[in-house]
């Protein structure tokens, strides 16, 4: 049995092709594409093989994304169960604790899961630096107790850059300035990294005796600002889409 996995995110649509005894994160295809190349996904299914029996997606772009998706997964498995996953009160061994359980983003609670997957039995801190950047906070037997939204990385740097003249938007590849820096693009950038860093540092230090797991397209410049031990875990909403499925065949549901 195969199933597939898509993070539709603010910026592109994340999927990953899944054996259904695999453990989460072990995969055998995955992509991404732009929201402007949607129509992109069809050939990268195509070409990973063999139709999924199950589809699981989160979805975080909007209605006019989620469209486009029903109509891709129609034609190419026709036969599949595709789910659209939201934020419940509990799923797979998690405790949604939010006020309103429907109201956390559902990218957060897949996060939440992937999260609990990887570190069973422990406290977690699981921040996913996007465009928006998420820190989250799961009690070691599985609740999840909430979490703080922040401007992810460029969306800070990009602000600034926008409204001033002269400054600089952050490159790849860019190396970690010191905190005291001795010019302008490196002191935007210097701000931008500790004020992500600083969230995380500070949830960390609320949750006591937590282990931190960080993912996201801006973890690779947000993990080298930081002063605490932190695992880098690429694709953590997917990761939790494949445990809660995981988590309904054991129950007899899938």
């Amino acid at each position: 049995m195969r199933w597939l996995l898509i993070d539709a995110g603010n910026t592109r649509v994340k999927w990953a092709l899944a054996d259904a005894a695999a453990a989460p994160g072990q995969w055998l295809a995955q992509g991404a594409v732009p929201h402007a190349d949607l129509p992109a996904l069809a050939a990268q299914w195509r070409q990973a093989g063999g139709e999924p029996q199950r589809v699981l997606v989160a979805n975080v772009a909007g209605a006019g994304v989620q469209d486009a998706l029903a109509v891709l997964l129609a034609e190419w498995a026709p036969a599949a169960v595709v789910e659209w996953f939201a934020s419940v009160p509990a799923r797979a061994g998690l405790v949604n604790g939010y006020r309103q359980p429907t109201q956390l983003g559902c990218d957060r609670f897949a996060a939440a899961i992937g999260a609990r997957a990887l570190v069973p039995g422990s406290a977690v801190v699981v921040a996913n630096c996007g465009t928006a950047t998420t820190v989250d906070a799961v009690t070691a037997d599985g609740v999840f107790i909430g979490g703080m939204i922040l401007p992810g990385l460029a969306l800070m740097a990009g602000s600034l850059a926008r409204n001033t003249a002269q400054l600089p938007q952050i490159a790849p590849g860019a190396a970690v300035p010191p905190v005291f820096a001795d010019n302008t693009d490196d002191a935007i950038l210097s701000g931008c990294l500790s004020a992500q860093a600083g969230a995380i540092e500070r949830a960390l230090a609320a949750h006591a005796g937590a282990a931190c797991i960080i993912s996201g397209g801006a973890a690779a410049w947000v993990m080298p600002a930081l002063a605490v031990p932190a695992r880098h875990v690429d694709n953590i909403v997917m990761i939790g889409l494949h445990a809660a499925l995981r988590a309904d065949r054991m129950d007899g549901l899938c």
